[in-house]
């Protein structure tokens, strides 16, 4: 048992003896979770129909990408995903023949029970009552027992949208990892989390500290990156001043993406990342961005293109680092057992 009233809530930072300390022959690492998710229409209102899942013949050229560069994406999964046939195929197979792993992903506007109005505020899940987040999450997670054969271990929330409650029913449902931590974001604005101030290096969550906590990675770039997320915070408040460094390259902030950010940016954040210590590089993006049309980032040929010569740029940058892609599995076998933390606790 803790001996705090810290109780391992994704909204607050870690207590420092939380933080976890890779295993040393873990050296520094990336990974990939990818959001696999309907397709919808991003400018439109949230909706519990309309959507489709007609990106999958792009998700096979993806993993056949990302398998061929030694990369094992894991797909984080969501209700409308789980009870597509051709999905849970493809997904299956790329678990079986070891090339992928599998986790949940929550939308709650289209994952059961449907019993809570659907608008912006009520698209985060952890702010969602307690009950009804944790009915959800059971929805999904027998769901995916039911077409995988196992629950899920690794959870990221639709939205980063995990709130006060998610880190102990998160437990509670045999969960071993979450990474809904956008570190550096701050979504309250639109009802939504605020990440600011959280670390980037994985840390102990949940109220018996049996959940890992890998937040999603985000560098300040730029000739003034010095000044963190304190100046940032404060030219944002000033929005013609955060411009006018973002022009003059002089900060930004840059999370690892391909959605939306330039492969210059995507190496001069994972430079910035090395510098500052981080052990795991956490790359992501959404399914639907596989195929033409389906999300603002990857409208048509040309934009798949350059997509994928983004991933050939920022991968080749990887090696000449020396980061090495990680697994899930080869993550979880470097966080260190907790006895001695549990004890000076």
């Amino acid at each position: 048992m803790i001996a705090s009233s810290h109780d391992g809530n994704l909204l607050l930072p870690p207590l420092d003896q939380d933080r976890i300390q890779l295993e040393p022959g873990f050296g520094t690492r990336f990974m990939l979770f990818v959001d696999t998710e309907e397709e919808f229409d991003w400018d439109g209102p949230f909706s519990r129909t309309g959507h489709g899942v007609t990106a999958l013949r792009g998700m096979a050229r993806g993993q056949a990408y990302f398998q061929s560069a030694g990369v094992k994406p894991v797909y984080v999964t969501d209700y409308p995903i789980v009870e597509s046939d051709h999905a849970v195929a493809l997904l299956g197979q790329w678990r079986a023949d070891g090339s992928a792993d599998i986790g949940a992903h929550l939308h709650p506007w289209v994952n059961p029970p449907h019993v809570e109005e659907v608008n912006t505020a009520n698209s985060y899940v952890g702010f969602l009552p307690e009950a009804i987040e944790r009915a959800k999450l059971e929805a999904l997670c027998s769901q995916m027992e039911a077409r995988f054969g196992e629950r899920p271990i690794c959870y990221r929330a639709g939205r980063y949208g995990v709130g006060p409650h998610s880190a102990r029913l998160l437990e509670d449902a045999g969960f071993k990892l979450d990474t809904s931590v956008r570190s550096r974001f701050d979504y309250s604005g639109q009802h939504g989390p605020d990440f600011q101030g959280l670390p980037q290096n994985p840390y102990w969550s949940g109220p018996s500290r049996s959940l890992i906590e890998l937040p999603l990675s985000t560098a300040f770039i730029g000739l003034a990156r010095g000044g963190g997320e304190a100046l940032y915070r404060t030219a944002q408040r000033v929005r013609p001043l955060a411009a006018a460094l973002s022009r003059a390259r002089l900060l930004s902030r840059v999370p690892l993406t391909p959605e939306g950010v330039p492969a210059r940016d995507a190496i001069a954040a994972i430079d910035a990342l090395i510098e500052e210590g981080v052990r795991v590089l956490n790359f992501s993006f959404h399914s639907p961005t596989l195929a033409p049309g389906h999300t603002p980032y990857v409208r048509s040929e040309g934009d798949l293109a350059t997509f994928y010569k983004w991933w050939d740029a920022v991968l080749s940058h990887m090696a000449y680092r020396g980061v090495a892609p990680a697994s899930l599995n080869a993550l979880l076998a470097a966080v260190p057992l907790r006895a001695e933390a549990c004890k000076a606790a």
